[in-house]
């Protein structure tokens, strides 16, 4: 099968997680990676040994890349990333801001020099701003953009448990590079794109965002709903967290019926509409969680789905390990085998292969021959 983006080239000055995710997405839709990396290799390499002594990340945002280790303060090798930008299509890089020009390949004067070449450079601000200077990780732009002030519970903010800074403006990144292309098929011409961490999260949290500006800031609740009730955690007599979401009268009615055993709840002046439950919560919760609590979680997971009440378990990564929903994907490591979570999208009716996650400097000696460069 030919993939979309087979026939293009793709080099990037890459490290930790956001350009990373970028250049994976595009590996996966067929396109060739060259992942430039420094000596002691991209840092995230050594974050952890967990998959067969491979880093998790690494296993996770690497697949099908060619590994090429250069040293951009050595000439020899300056100009073997040269003469790879100049038949590249795509640049990705996620140095600090002003570092490539300092190395002699700042996004201007490559643009000029390569006029169709797509260069994409991430970082924690932009390229420009009072901040554009300082160290930008995950978590601290989860807190810089107020993403910490909207999770967790009432009394403090909460890192989420996963890398969502760095994801998005990965998939930000993605998402521009596939928009130049098309833009290239018509007009020839590449493009110079700006990826902010920043921004990305800063949009992410427009709801909350528009709600502090109209008045209506929002509150940490936790796993749970500051203005519809119930919507939350309940505990099963099993140990088990099931979260319930009711989002209408009729939807009470029904639990209050085929769940709770009390369709006379379903009608009770306390609990009968939606503001009545939230001015009631700890009531409304209260006769839930008594419920709730005198079942285990698979008889009640039974009886919640036939009676079409929308709900889920709290599950933790060993209960993810499990899920019937989980899909995976194959790939090689440098140690060996490892199945890891697929992407969101399903091709139907196509079945797609991946490539190998590459050793540090794998493909060193074989780019620099197809370059014109002596082998070391």
């Amino acid at each position: 099968m030919t993939l979309p983006l087979e026939g293009l080239l793709v080099v990037s000055v890459e490290q930790a997680v956001a350009a990373p995710q970028c250049t994976c997405r595009l590996a996966d839709a067929g396109a060739r990676v060259i992942k430039v990396e420094r000596p002691e290799g991209d840092f995230a390499r050594h974050y952890d040994y967990i998959v067969h002594g491979e880093s998790a990340h690494l296993v996770w945002l690497n697949r099908g890349k060619e590994s090429l280790v250069l040293d951009l303060t050595k000439p020899d090798d300056k100009a073997l990333l040269e003469a790879m930008l100049a038949k590249a299509d795509v640049f990705v890089q996620n140095l600090k801001p002003g570092a490539l020009g300092k190395l002699g390949f700042a996004i201007e004067r490559l643009r000029q020099d390569y006029p169709r070449l797509i260069c994409c450079s991430i970082s924690g601000y932009g390229e420009t701003g009072p901040y554009a200077q300082r160290k930008a990780y995950d978590l601290l732009i989860q807190a810089e953009s107020g993403l910490s002030s909207v999770t967790g519970g009432p009394e403090a903010p909460a890192r989420v448990g996963v890398s969502v800074v760095d994801i998005a403006a990965g998939l930000s990144a993605y998402e521009a590079i596939l928009e130049a292309l098309l833009g290239r098929a018509r007009t020839g011409e590449g493009a110079a794109i700006s990826i902010s961490m920043f921004d990305a999260m800063a949009e992410w949290m427009t709801i909350p965002l528009l709600n502090q500006e109209w008045g209506n800031p929002f509150r940490r609740v936790g796993l749970a709903h500051p203005t519809i009730a119930p919507y939350g955690v309940f505990k099963t007599r099993d140990g088990a967290d099931i979260l319930i979401s009711i989002q209408n009268d009729r939807e009470w009615r029904v639990l209050a019926d085929k769940i709770l055993g009390n369709a006379a709840l379903g009608t009770d002046e306390r609990f009968a509409t939606n503001p009545q439950r939230n001015a009631n919560r700890a009531a409304t919760d209260a006769e839930v969680a008594k419920v709730f609590g005198a079942q285990d979680v698979e008889p009640l997971m039974v009886k919640l789905a036939a009676a079409d009440i929308a709900f889920a378990r709290v599950n933790d990564s060993a209960l993810l390990s499990t899920h019937p929903h989980l899909r995976r994907v194959t790939v090689g490591t440098p140690s060996g085998p490892a199945a890891i979570p697929a992407t969101g999208a399903t091709w139907i009716g196509v079945t797609r292969d991946y490539g190998d996650i590459p050793a540090l400097g794998a493909h060193s000696d074989a780019i620099r021959k197809e370059f014109g460069f002596p082998a070391r």
